[in-house]
């Protein structure tokens, strides 16, 4: 079976496969990409069997996805992260999130996931678009706390659930409360999957309570309601 998924829940899913399989014998193949890149397999006309994505992503594929199959399974915060060892920035309040922002040689971040487009509107409800974004750095693949490793970056923005695949880096925490952005992800069915019983069994054990539990160790939370 072929799963599509987003990067903000593979560590937990690379977890969920494992246990899926050693129940039902059923092996998986997981591609690992942002959603905008996996629409772009998908309209190249590559199959798959279950897609997990930002939930919102869903709407134009009611022709490629089952639509009765959809169902959320989890979703995310954005958080920031320095390099090991380095002076944590104080992250607790709007204010203080502004400033070391601003502080910041340069600031990290996903030029394709959810969080990359979060920020940039962000930043431009900040009024800070010139300020910070001039001299961010945008990265294009990858985790973005790689850039906080190699020094090109001070601060990383990402997926708290991302974050956590650069050990080298430190996870400040997450965006101040009155910052805070959610990212809901959903899985549904393939509208071609080769076995749909076998891809529907998947989308439930996406929310089992194991899977669950791999969600919460990985920075990821429940989501708040199911999809509609």
């Amino acid at each position: 079976m072929k799963v599509f998924s987003s990067p903000a829940v593979k560590k937990a899913l690379d977890e969920v496969i494992i246990m899926f399989g050693q129940e039902t014998g059923v092996s998986i193949e997981a591609v690992f990409e942002p959603t905008g890149q996996l629409l772009r397999r998908i309209d190249a006309g590559e199959s798959f069997d279950v897609m997990i994505a930002v939930t919102e992503s869903f709407g134009p594929l009611t022709t490629v996805v089952d639509p009765h199959t959809l169902t959320s399974v989890a979703r995310s915060g954005i958080g920031v992260a320095v390099k090991h060892g380095a002076p944590e920035p104080d992250i607790s309040t709007a204010e203080s999130f502004v400033q070391t922002l601003r502080a910041a040689r340069s600031v990290a971040y996903s030029g394709v996931g959810a969080s990359g487009a979060y920020f940039t509107a962000l930043l431009g409800k900040l009024g800070l678009s010139e300020e910070v974004g001039a001299r961010a750095t945008v990265v294009d693949k990858g985790y973005v706390a790689q850039a906080v490793v190699t020094g090109n970056a001070d601060v990383a923005i990402q997926q708290l659930s991302e974050l956590l695949f650069v050990p080298e880096a430190q996870i400040v925490g997450p965006f101040p409360a009155e910052l805070q952005h959610y990212t809901e992800f959903s899985a549904a069915v393939s509208a071609q999957a080769s076995d749909p019983d076998q891809a529907q069994a998947f989308v439930n054990f996406l929310t089992s309570a194991p899977a669950q539990t791999a969600y919460t160790q990985s920075s990821l939370e429940l989501p708040t309601a199911p999809a509609q």
